[in-house]
């Protein structure tokens, strides 16, 4: 089949790690209750909130990526990359879901706080051990904060042939992800989750969001541009952004919610994210477009230092994420036994982001330490040699023994040169 789609360009695209810089931070603040500081969120504001961006850009650098791997190379050596990656991905969770169960089982035992096992579903580990591991191996357990994690395994597990397609037929790829999604709304479909109910995020709903982010990296924007740039996509996307906001505040204050209608509300509240609601999906599209039009990828101020610690975060989202987990739970943990004051909502905000920036900066600095050292570039030679030596050297050349051995024998000593009339117009240069 032809190749329709557009691959990305080259180059790094620092929206893409200032964005998935920003979605960290987002969802380590998102992941601590009773903090006021995470109504700096975008969660606040409209239907869409940093899983949606972390999903997106998710698939969006997949594609950017792995795409030309796969064509260039074949559909076998782009998907065994893929697949190393998902391997990285698996290995990454295991890790952070034992840290974390033995974190949480730890502060328990030495706090005497049985109920902070119920809270964050780890129940399941004292009443059945072995099972409820087991299960977490199989990603069906899952301890609460830990579902991002599989939900991307599964989605770039079963990418390679997604993106094959998508390189011949990236529009009806999007089309069939849209008819999956609305299939699996309709019929209710899911994975089970252990010891009982479904997935927190829906794999099949899910899989929209990231399948619109490879379709963007791969020229869906591109060949989107006159409607993104039309007048009425920017007027229409300023009254959704609008109508977010007020529905998602009615939401927050009862007092609000009450001038609504009550099937009006009802739509909107509670934000159905399990199953990525039609409206919230539209609301991060919206967004998309208003980036797109507003923050090319060549705005100079992207290069802002105000921005690199966001980029850096970005650029190391896997470590970062898992760090930013754990730190939710210690600063989670952290205000239930405080006074858990304004203060201390702010001080611990402000402490796990800055440990999450530090590992960035950290693994930055150590990848660039594992790289080998440049070859030493060779000293100059001295700028005047002694008599002896020059007519030695122009000896040598005369030989053939140097690699401009002509060039040096036809050359006049410089001190000759120096005193020799213009060349002719004729006369040809060396």
């Amino acid at each position: 089949m032809e190749i329709q789609a557009i691959l990305p360009g080259k180059g790094r695209d620092l929206r893409l790690d200032l964005f998935r810089g920003v979605a960290n931070w987002a969802i380590y603040l998102d992941h601590i209750p009773d903090n006021v500081v995470n109504w700096i969120t975008t969660r606040n504001y409209g239907f869409s909130d940093a899983a949606d961006l972390f999903v997106f850009i998710s698939g969006y650098t997949a594609s950017f990526v792995y795409a030309k791997m796969m064509l260039e190379r074949g559909f076998i050596v782009g998907g065994t990359r893929l697949t190393k990656r998902v391997w990285q991905l698996y290995v990454a969770h295991i890790v952070l879901f034992v840290i974390y169960i033995v974190a949480i089982g730890y502060v328990a035992v030495r706090f005497s706080d049985p109920d902070i096992i119920n809270e964050f579903n780890v129940a399941g580990l004292v009443d059945n051990p072995i099972e409820t591991l087991r299960q977490g191996l199989l990603l069906k357990f899952k301890p609460v904060n830990l579902d991002v994690l599989p939900l991307y395994i599964v989605l770039m597990g079963l990418f390679p042939p997604v993106l094959w397609l998508m390189l011949r037929k990236p529009d009806t790829v999007m089309i069939a992800s849209i008819a999956l999604y609305f299939a699996a709304r309709y019929y209710e479909w899911n994975l089970p989750s252990y010891p009982a109910g479904t997935w927190y995020f829906n794999p099949f709903c899910w899989q929209l969001l990231f399948v619109f982010g490879a379709w963007c990296a791969l020229g869906g924007t591109m060949r989107s541009r006159s409607i993104i740039n039309s007048s009425y996509m920017l007027w229409f996307c300023i009254a959704y952004m609008l109508f977010a906001l007020v529905m998602t505040m009615a939401g927050r204050f009862p007092t609000l919610g009450e001038m609504f209608p009550t099937w009006l509300f009802e739509t909107f509240n509670p934000n159905d994210k399990t199953n990525l609601a039609p409206y919230r999906f539209l609301h991060f599209a919206v967004l998309v477009v208003l980036v797109v039009r507003f923050v090319p990828k060549e705005w100079k101020g992207l290069e802002s230092p105000i921005f690199d610690p966001l980029i850096k975060c970005g650029q190391q989202s896997l470590a970062v994420f898992c760090v930013g987990v754990f730190l939710s739970f210690v600063a989670h943990f952290e205000l239930m036994m405080s006074s858990g004051s304004l203060l201390a909502q702010i001080v611990v905000s402000v402490t796990g982001i800055a440990l999450m920036t530090l590992v960035a900066y950290y693994i930055t600095w150590s990848k660039k330490q594992d790289k080998p050292l440049r070859p030493a570039v060779a000293a100059a030679a001295p700028a005047a040699q002694p008599a002896g030596m020059a007519a030695s050297a122009t000896s040598v050349a005369a030989a053939g023994l140097g690699p401009d051995a002509s060039r040096a024998a036809a050359s006049p000593p410089a001190s000759a040169a120096a005193t020799q009339s213009v060349p002719s117009a004729g006369a040809t240069k060396t």
